[in-house]
C-alpha cells in the first residue's frame, strides 16, 4: 500500500537549511531530521575551521594536480621538440 502525502504533512525547507545542507550534510541531518542542536560550540567552531582547513587542502591539491598535469604537457612537448630536431639532422 502506499501512503499518500497530506498537504499539512509536506515539510517546508528554509534557505538556511540548503546552506547548513551545502555546507555539512551531516550536520543539517542532525538538525533538521533528528532535531539536535550542537551542545558544545567550541566542538561546532572547531568543526568549522576544520571544514575551512579540509577546503583549503582540497583547493591546493587540485591546483597543484592542474600544474602537475601542465608540466607534463609541456615536457612532452618540449620533448617531441627535440625528437623532431633530431630526426631532421
Amino acid at each position: 500500500m502506499t501512503r499518500t502525502r497530506r498537504p499539512e504533512d509536506a515539510r517546508i525547507i528554509r534557505a538556511s537549511e540548503v546552506g547548513t545542507y551545502s555546507y555539512c550534510a551531516h550536520a543539517w541531518w542532525l538538525g533538521s531530521v533528528r532535531g539536535k542542536d550542537p551542545d558544545d560550540w567550541r566542538s561546532l567552531k572547531a568543526g568549522a575551521v576544520a571544514h575551512e582547513r579540509h577546503g583549503r587542502k582540497v583547493l591546493a591539491s587540485t591546483t597543484l594536480t592542474r600544474l602537475a598535469y601542465l608540466l607534463l604537457l609541456l615536457a612532452g612537448i618540449v620533448g617531441v621538440g627535440w625528437l623532431f630536431g633530431l630526426l631532421i639532422r
